[in-house]
């Protein structure tokens, strides 16, 4: 029974290790809003945010509802999140139609902030270049 100790206390140095070393790689990469909803972020990093109070808040609305499916929007609202500003809220309405020959969605969207919450109007158009361009975001009067 001597011999099996060396080999229990091997065996448990090994699991704490390997369980160690599995972890680190899920701790160093967590999953955020742009992760989880299949955003490219090589193509919308580049996109620069509109200046204006609000405007980055607008610029994480537009990545959600450019990558949301359209046709699942009206029955499953579309939560995004701000981490630099702390707002959030929800998309309830993405409407896709051709505008000038471009694809243009038009959306509502709550936004919880600092400052309160309130329901912004929207619309973002993709470019000839697929980019996409933010072409209106303000509350709702």
């Amino acid at each position: 029974m001597a011999d099996t100790k060396p080999q229990v206390w091997i065996l448990r140095l090994a699991l704490a290790i390997g369980g160690t070393l599995c972890l680190t790689g899920c701790m160093g990469n967590g999953i955020g809003l742009a992760d989880a909803s299949g955003v490219d972020l090589r193509t919308t990093g580049s996109i620069p945010a509109p200046a204006g109070p609000g405007m980055a808040d607008a610029a994480a609305v537009q990545t959600a509802v450019q990558s949301a499916d359209v046709a699942g929007a009206s029955a499953n609202p579309i939560p995004w999140a701000n981490a630099s500003s702390g707002s959030n809220g929800v998309i309830s309405r993405i409407e896709e139609a051709e505008v000038d020959g471009r694809v243009c969605r038009r959306f509502t969207t709550t936004r919880h902030s600092y400052e309160g919450i309130a329901k912004f109007d929207g619309n973002t158009c993709r470019t000839a270049n697929g980019n996409w361009t933010l072409t209106s975001f303000a509350p709702r009067s």
